[in-house]
């Protein structure tokens, strides 16, 4: 079982990690003012980095609530999301949400995007195009 702490470990820290998954997600979950963008990481826990500008959530007092909530959330369903390098991009509207709704939407994201990878597993070891189109 992977421990269930959000230590520096679990953290995107530097600008080039965080480069590295706006340049090429492998994964996207867009939900309401809120977009996550997912990069595969080869390593046996995922990251996080969040991005909550002045211009998206404009008091500090509601960007820190949303940056305990969003990484709480994270914290909690890390299990699932093995191997992702993962960006949190909030827009404006999310720091209107209440605490209750933001983990409801980020446990919907977290899913999402660990459908996606499944998706992206299975498409990688089949080595086969199952689009009937091709």
């Amino acid at each position: 079982m992977v421990s269930r702490d959000f230590g520096r470990e679990k953290r995107l820290l530097t600008p080039r990690q965080f480069k590295a998954v706006f340049d090429s997600p492998s994964g996207k979950a867009p939900g309401k003012n809120v977009l996550l963008l997912a990069r595969n990481n080869e390593l046996d826990h995922p990251r996080l980095g969040l991005v909550i500008g002045k211009k998206s959530v404009k008091l500090s007092v509601e960007r820190n609530r949303l940056k305990r909530q969003i990484r709480e959330s994270f914290r909690l369903n890390q299990e699932n999301l093995k191997g992702w390098d993962i960006v949190v991009i909030a827009r404006k509207g999310l720091g209107d949400l209440e605490n209750s709704e933001l983990a409801y939407q980020f446990g919907k994201l977290w899913k999402r995007l660990e459908r996606s990878k499944a998706k992206s597993e299975s498409a990688a070891t089949s080595g086969v195009n199952d689009s009937p189109h091709a």
